[in-house]
């Protein structure tokens, strides 16, 4: 019996092509690259105590990190995730202290009016069609403003007054805020937050229709509209995703340590921006993955704490961190290029 003919519209792909098609492909060279150097360069960067910390500053990062990119992925930037992360503190610990109430219900408030604040960038970029950077540069201003404001109007100062010592502070501090001990070694409560939302991020982009609609929607959203992506409730609801991930890192900011200064967070929307770009993601969107801004999270980690255990001048951190991005954008390009020649 002779063997059947091929299908020519059945295209095979061999196990590299599918490899360099991989978004965070660059970004996993990169991370290899920088643990090896200061693995040599700092000689306590080995140790797990070590590990452990730069996986606690990846993951405040990472938190944030993951709904931007997926945000990115859509197409959209969200300048106002620094302070928001800030105000969702504020929130809760205000809320908690002037209403002499239980600190869950502060928690409860401050995740209803962070996703409200999600919801308004959403709303606002889809029913005026202005740019994101312009529409979240709006909210940044005017979160930064209302986050000195209320706090200054309410405590008479830039900081919040402690509730360390309000119903149900311990086990909300356990939830956001604990340290957990493996061993001799501990780890912060954030690495599984982080990890918990990488999976999750990871799940909807790749195995559910939404994932589908975010790809299609930062890949050219006339197109996805035309075949009945909702383009609009997609974009809200990746708004509110960053705005969800404001709020862990608010609450893990307050019981960290049970104050919060209004001035923080100004500038960390940059940070997270970097960490999803350097892990693959684009600037002009439909392209990325949760895993990737994961990677991107933890190289700003061993970055940022290797140059302390390697002793060095802390001030040449942001030229390092400059560095990477460039390095790893253009890696990332010539990832996709070698990917689309393989085609």
């Amino acid at each position: 019996m002779s063997a059947l003919p091929s299908d020519e519209r059945l295209l095979q792909v061999s196990p590299l092509r599918k490899l360099l098609g991989r978004p965070e492909l660059g970004s996993v060279v990169g991370a290899l690259a920088v643990f090896v150097f200061f693995a040599f360069a700092a000689d306590s960067f080995l140790r797990a105590s070590s590990l452990s910390t730069v996986l606690y500053a990846s993951s405040t990062i990472g938190i944030m990190a993951v709904p931007v990119a997926l945000l990115m992925i859509g197409g959209e930037f969200d300048l106002s995730a620094g302070v928001m992360v800030t105000s969702s503190a504020l929130v809760s610990s205000m809320f908690s202290y002037q209403m002499t109430a239980n600190v869950w219900v502060g928690v409860g408030v401050s995740l209803l009016v962070t996703l409200a604040i999600g919801a308004f960038n959403g709303f606002m970029l889809t029913r005026t069609g202005l740019p994101s950077f312009i529409i979240t540069l709006g909210t940044f201003l005017m979160l930064t403003g209302m986050n000195l404001g209320f706090t200054k109007l309410i405590d008479d100062t830039v900081s919040t007054k402690s509730i360390a010592d309000m119903e149900g502070f311990p086990t909300a501090q356990d939830v956001f805020a604990s340290t957990l001990t493996v061993g001799d070694v501990n780890f912060k409560i954030t690495i599984l937050w982080w990890f918990a939302l990488v999976a999750v991020a990871s799940w909807i982009l790749l195995r559910t229709r939404a994932g589908n609609w975010i790809l299609a929607v930062g890949g050219n959203q006339d197109a996805a509209r035309a075949v009945g992506v909702p383009v609009h409730k997609t974009k809200i609801g990746l708004y509110m995703g960053v705005a969800f991930g404001a709020w862990i890192s608010g609450q893990h900011l307050l019981f960290s340590y049970d104050v919060v200064q209004s001035g923080e967070g100004v500038g960390n929307e940059l940070i997270y921006i970097i960490a999803a770009v350097i892990g693959g993601c684009l600037i002009t969107g439909g392209y990325g993955s949760a895993a990737g801004s994961a990677v991107g999270a933890f190289i700003f980690g061993m970055t940022s704490k290797g140059i302390v255990f390697a002793e060095w001048n802390p001030d040449w951190f942001k030229f390092f961190l400059g560095a990477m991005l460039l390095l790893a954008t253009l890696l990332n390009a010539w990832v996709r290029k070698r990917a689309e020649a393989t085609k």
